[in-house]
């Protein structure tokens, strides 16, 4: 089933106030299907964390390379960078609540043949990282459409807060996991023994999650009578979109630079942990969960921090702490100063995770929501499986100290550059899709969805004195043809007639600029009118519609007018 189309029209524009003007970030949880959902995502977090922290122990254990170890945060990270597109993709066009179900599943597997593995004492460091990249397959292909199901759960002008408790959700589980995981290879002599009870009930976990989406009635918000995009062309149409939109641009660019860095601490943590301070996997898993707590109180509190602190100024102050714990960690391996130093660590990633995730969200339509949430994870998850890898590979011919501090100065020198890009500053666009009030162009015989490429020209009459204004704000349009599904578009002046103007954009088939037209937001239904306004006709623009000639079997060429 397709995913794109219409949404409620009672929507309204966000605006940054409507961020600030909701202090009780608990309200969501007042609807029975959003709570159902976060208490089940909740118990499978603390399982998934869980494993994160038996896991590298577990890798430890097996070896002593650093970048082994470090390797275990790149395996958890890498699929998204490789998938997240590809996952968006397929969750804007096929039924989301059936690929949740799919993909919940393919890690309830994954994890349970891991188990067994562990069980039976076969497991080698090759093999763990194996596995821990076929569970995050299925976690990069399950997160687009898991986020993108929030604006079905809750109303439009709750998903920051939404937003919020899902973090609280997957930080309460970073909270306990780490020192449940920790605790549990603790009470067995043998670390292999604890690390497969742990695999286990991170398998069972997941079925909590399963039961909750086979029972959902789903009503999806946007849906399209036009047939669902090919998988090939929804990843295209997600990435042209992606590459006009200066909006979505900003959070992924913030969100990639920032974990590059910060993803030293996920990675290099455990051996921070039993080098330098000495502590066995109670001792790291105490630390890793340090960093959940901060988190919780983080979740809990960012909806009042918004209200008297703008985006901007949270992301270059989280920016700023972080530096500080690198060189705390590097410098300073006490663990009663490392949990103080982690515990702020935890609240400056989810306030910027969550401050940078809200601003993909509000930034997009509803037909392009999940591709740029899988845009955005791939952006994310890409700076920590890289980050890792290079930290590790540094701490390998190094120290981890050396690491540690060369990330807090790349971390450092990033900081000006970024504090440029902003965040949620602003009037955000009113994204609730356009209701057209004039018919589909009609044609002397049917047209082909598929025909193709067509050509769409406008032509203008515009004034000597209205000429600038114009030419800046068909600019605006540019964006909107483009991002829409155009694959080009140009402004021309007869030379003939100056006052003459013609607008041209090129569409991929009809089917395309029918999906161009569903696509259409009232915020670009806006500056259309922005640029209608400063035709001076006698009657609107003419509109024409042209079809590639060579698509007629016959070579019977022709131009349709509408």
């Amino acid at each position: 089933m397709g995913e794109t189309g219409h949404v409620d029209s009672t929507d309204i524009a966000v605006t940054t106030e409507t961020l600030q003007r909701s202090p009780n970030a608990f309200e969501p949880l007042k609807i029975p299907l959003f709570r159902d959902r976060w208490v089940a995502s909740t118990v499978s977090s603390l399982g998934t964390w869980m494993q994160d922290t038996a896991g590298t122990w577990l890798m430890t254990v097996l070896t002593t390379s650093p970048l082994l170890i470090a390797l275990m945060q790149t395996a958890a990270s890498l699929p998204v960078l490789f998938l997240g597109l590809l996952a968006g993709a397929t969750a804007d066009i096929y039924e989301r609540r059936r690929l949740l179900i799919f993909w919940q599943c393919w890690m309830l597997a994954s994890v349970a043949v891991l188990a067994v593995l562990t069980f039976v004492g076969v497991i080698t460091p090759v093999t763990l990282l194996l596995f821990t990249f076929l569970l995050n397959i299925g976690s990069a292909m399950n997160n687009p459409a898991w986020q993108a199901i929030v604006p079905e759960l809750v109303p439009h002008d709750e998903i920051p807060n939404a937003v919020t408790l899902n973090a609280a959700s997957n930080n309460i589980a970073r909270a306990l996991g780490p020192a449940l995981g920790g605790l549990m290879i603790a009470a067995y002599a043998v670390p292999h023994r604890g690390a497969a009870w742990v695999f286990a009930l991170n398998s069972a976990s997941f079925a909590g999650v399963i039961w909750i989406l086979w029972r959902w009635k789903r009503q999806p918000i946007f849906q399209s009578a036009l047939p669902a995009e090919r998988i090939a062309g929804s990843v295209r149409s997600g990435l042209r979109y992606l590459r006009y939109a200066p909006d979505l641009q900003g959070p992924l660019i913030r969100a990639f630079t920032f974990t590059f860095f910060v993803s030293s601490v996920w990675s290099l943590l455990a051996l921070v942990a039993k080098r330098d301070m000495h502590q066995g996997a109670m001792g790291y898993g105490i630390l890793n969960g340090c960093l959940g707590v901060g988190a919780v109180v983080g979740a809990t509190t960012l909806a009042w921090i918004r209200q008297r602190v703008d985006a901007d100024t949270l992301l270059l102050a989280t920016g700023v702490y972080y530096v500080a714990t690198m060189v705390v960690l590097a410098l300073v391996p006490l663990p009663w100063v490392a949990i103080v130093a982690l515990l702020g660590a935890g609240f400056a990633w989810t306030t910027t995770m969550s401050t940078l995730n809200v601003s993909v969200q509000l930034s997009v339509p509803a037909w392009v929501y999940a591709r740029a949430l899988g845009v955005y994870l791939m952006a994310f998850q890409g700076g920590l499986a890289l980050g890792s890898a290079l930290w590790g590979a540094v701490a390998e011919r190094t120290s981890t100290k050396t690491s540690l501090i060369c990330a807090a100065v790349g971390l450092a020198m990033s900081l000006p550059l970024t504090r440029r890009i902003h965040i949620l500053k602003g009037m955000l666009p009113d994204l609730t899709p356009y209701r057209w009030k004039r018919p589909l162009p009609g044609f002397a015989t049917a047209a082909d969805p598929d025909e193709g490429p067509v050509r769409i020209s406008v032509d203008y009459r515009v004034t000597a004195e209205d000429y600038a204004a114009f030419t800046r704000a068909v600019r605006g349009l540019e964006g909107v043809r483009l991002r829409g599904g155009a694959v080009r578009w140009g402004i021309y002046r007869d030379a003939a007639d100056p006052e003459h103007l013609n607008e041209t954009f090129i569409m991929e088939s009809w089917l395309d600029f029918l999906r161009s037209r569903e696509r259409m937001t009232l915020a670009d239904q806006a500056i259309r009118e922005q640029v209608n306004a400063l035709h001076r006709g006698t009657e609107s623009p003419k509109i024409t519609y042209q079809v590639w000639a060579g698509s007629y079997a016959d070579g019977e060429g022709a131009s349709r007018g509408g």
